[in-house]
């Protein structure tokens, strides 16, 4: 497999220790071409997570590649950010290099934008791993790009589960209304919620297999992992070890056959006072042929581990 046939991808995301690991496979395997990367206010506010992004991208030896600053601060509700999930600075652990990227002067939304439309119909994907306010921003700024973008594959929301709230899933509660566009809009989307990540524990094991690589990057996961592990056990009671959740949406877009899906419609509930930001899945019969909307349901672990391990060998050791 070479970058001639990979799947072209814009990573939207918030980094956050899982957001990271995410945007270190899509630049580490080849079957994925990274063809820009924007920042959403999620996990911590805008100016964190974008530095964290850069960061991340220098580690990754990334050049090329667009970095564009998003969206900070939901469509219509305040901002709302995961400390205790990920530090004062979003990627709280590892020592951060100072950033070399220099940002695209482009608004994400734009950038998205004028990807999409600079190249063929079906030749982008969008894979959001943060709140969906840029994608949402993208699609009401140019609404050609619904019909262009070959499918939204994102992280977030859940099938009847929730870690926010008991309902609702962080990524979508921080901005359901622009969860509840890029639901509606019409394009595919597959939704990589939490009942599909909490099968993608990083244990022991798993961390052990990544040290053992022994390169920088694979350091550096390593000190996300240590970090995340103790936010998750001290948050949530996961004893095992973290779920990378937004690798999870990578994965699937380097191999589809990393997991399950099945065709649901999806939509998410924006009044309820328990329910808002749910991800509402009907369950009830099976969904009709032209349903756009599908949820991820089952893990291959072996393959996903497989996948990311592989991916972070990929990166070799960038000075």
């Amino acid at each position: 497999m070479t970058r001639v046939t990979a799947r072209k991808i814009i990573l939207d995301c918030d980094p956050g220790h899982d957001d990271a690991i995410a945007l270190l496979v899509a630049h580490g395997d080849p079957r994925v071409d990274l063809v820009a990367v924007t920042t959403v206010a999620g996990n911590q506010t805008i100016d964190k997570i974008t530095r964290n992004a850069l960061a991340v991208g220098r580690i990754a030896g990334i050049t090329g590649v667009p970095f564009a600053r998003g969206a900070e601060r939901p469509l219509v509700r305040s901002p709302r950010i995961a400390p205790d999930i990920h530090g004062d600075s979003g990627l709280d652990g590892p020592v951060l290099p100072e950033p070399v990227i220099e940002l695209d002067p482009r608004p994400a939304a734009q950038l998205i934008v004028d990807t999409v439309m600079a190249h063929p119909a079906g030749a982008i994907t969008l894979v959001p791993t943060g709140p969906l306010t840029n994608i949402a921003l993208a699609a009401r700024l140019e609404p050609r790009i619904v019909d262009r973008v070959r499918e939204v594959v994102l992280m977030g929301g859940g099938v009847g589960v929730g870690n926010t709230t008991a309902a609702a899933e962080f990524n979508i509660v921080v901005d359901p209304e622009a969860a509840h566009v890029v639901f509606d809009a019409g394009w595919a989307v597959t939704m990589v919620g939490l009942d599909l990540t909490h099968q993608a524990i990083a244990d022991d094991a798993v961390a052990e297999r990544i040290t053992a690589i022994g390169t920088a990057p694979a350091r550096f996961v390593g000190e996300l992992l240590d970090f995340f592990r103790g936010s998750y056990r001290h948050v949530f009671g996961f004893p095992d070890g973290p779920p990378v959740h937004d690798a999870c949406a990578v994965a699937f877009v380097i191999d589809p056959d990393v997991m399950t899906t099945r065709a649901v419609p999806i939509t998410v509930e924006l009044h309820g006072e328990h329910t808002a930001g749910m991800t509402v899945a009907d369950l009830r019969r099976p969904a009709l042929e032209e349903c756009r909307t599908r949820a991820a349901v089952t893990l291959d672990r072996d393959r996903f581990w497989d996948l990311v391990v592989g991916a972070v060998k990929g990166l070799g050791d960038p000075s």
